[in-house]
């Protein structure tokens, strides 16, 4: 909480959550704000927020279900769906791109123009089956990550990432006993259904440690220690999201303000990356680095030198997120699902 609090007044971000579970679901921390005698308001469990591009391993999980690969390649072309025109950030062309490096790097119109390929129904019904419960609006921007969810509900949906593919649900209380040490309460253990096929999160779970490794994720890197994620940030920089796991623990962080005014260029890559990583070194303090379970980390061979295209990074040296750029379209798209999804809102203010 003392970090969130100190990151958070040096930015234009008045607000903030942190959820910390484990991969089976037990909740081990969770920070509904900066200040709880300024705001009673669970950020955490109760504000929904656009997650950005943290929703997009949901569309390269369908892809992959969908019998993709993670080398298979996409031409970043522009891109036009029903008049909506994705950009990347800066306006960027990237070329030819695997798929593991399209989510590595956070290209727009690839994952966008992916979500079109596999079906943007197909794409919900794995979120849905990870553990998103919040409404998901099926037009063509839920790929960029335009539906609201609360923090809790996608740290909770990542865990199914971290747990080997396996649908936990969040608890807090494992045992409730009266004065005198009889047990009232007691969480019976559970098998959880598998949600997403082992050889599918293995290969998704590589793609996430690539976003961690070479993409939007390195300034949430823990030195010695193999780690997942993905960054996010929405339109105007209204939210900043990391959601992240190691095979000990998941956490998510958000960003923002409550009456959803933007920060000044707060992006996923730099204040919730940073801030995800002084909380799990601190949770990891004292474990053992155990490797994550996923597919192996081969180099395409046909890719010439395509890292170097990602070498530009921002002033703060964490790679900008590609989801911050939105052109007028986009813009219009947001409204209206800002509109359309006005009942399920539930914030401070």
């Amino acid at each position: 909480a003392h970090e969130l609090n100190t990151r958070v007044v040096k930015v234009p971000a008045s607000e903030g959550a942190v959820v910390i579970e484990k991969p089976d679901g037990a909740v081990t921390d969770l920070i509904g704000g900066k200040d709880y005698s300024e705001s009673v308001f669970n950020r955490a469990t109760q504000a929904r927020r656009q997650p950005g591009s943290a929703f997009k391993p949901f569309v390269y999980l369908a892809a992959l279900e969908s019998g993709a690969t993670p080398w298979d390649t996409r031409d970043d072309d522009a891109i036009d769906i029903n008049g909506w025109k994705p950009t990347n950030f800066g306006g960027r062309v990237y070329g030819t791109l695997t798929l593991a490096s399209a989510l590595a790097h956070s290209v727009n119109t690839i994952t966008a123009g992916l979500a079109q390929e596999v079906g943007v129904t197909n794409v919900i019904e794995a979120a849905k089956r990870c553990g998103i419960t919040s409404p998901l609006v099926a037009n063509a921007s839920l790929a960029l990550g335009t539906s609201e969810v609360t923090p809790l509900e996608l740290t909770n949906a990542y865990a199914t990432f971290a747990n080997g593919g396996l649908r936990v649900e969040p608890y807090l209380v494992t045992q409730v006993d009266d004065s005198r040490g009889h047990p009232l309460y007691k969480r019976k253990n559970v098998n959880p259904p598998r949600a997403i096929a082992s050889h599918v999160n293995r290969d998704l779970v590589a793609m996430m440690y690539g976003v961690m490794t070479e993409g939007t994720g390195r300034g949430a890197a823990l030195p010695g220690r193999q780690a997942a994620g993905k960054t996010g940030t929405t339109q105007d920089y209204h939210d900043a999201w990391f959601v992240g796991y190691t095979t000990d623990y998941v956490t998510g962080v958000w960003v923002g303000n409550d009456d959803s005014s933007p920060m000044k260029n707060v992006t996923g890559g730099k204040l919730p990356a940073a801030i995800w990583k002084v909380a799990m070194t601190a949770a990891e303090k004292g474990l053992p680095a155990k490797p994550l379970d996923m597919s192996p980390q081969e180099a395409p061979t046909e890719m010439g030198d395509e890292t170097t295209i990602f070498a530009s990074s921002g002033p703060d040296g964490a790679t900008m997120d590609d989801e911050s750029q939105f052109n007028a379209q986009q813009q219009q798209q947001y409204q209206q699902n800002q509109q359309d999804q006005s009942q399920h809102r539930n914030r401070s203010f």
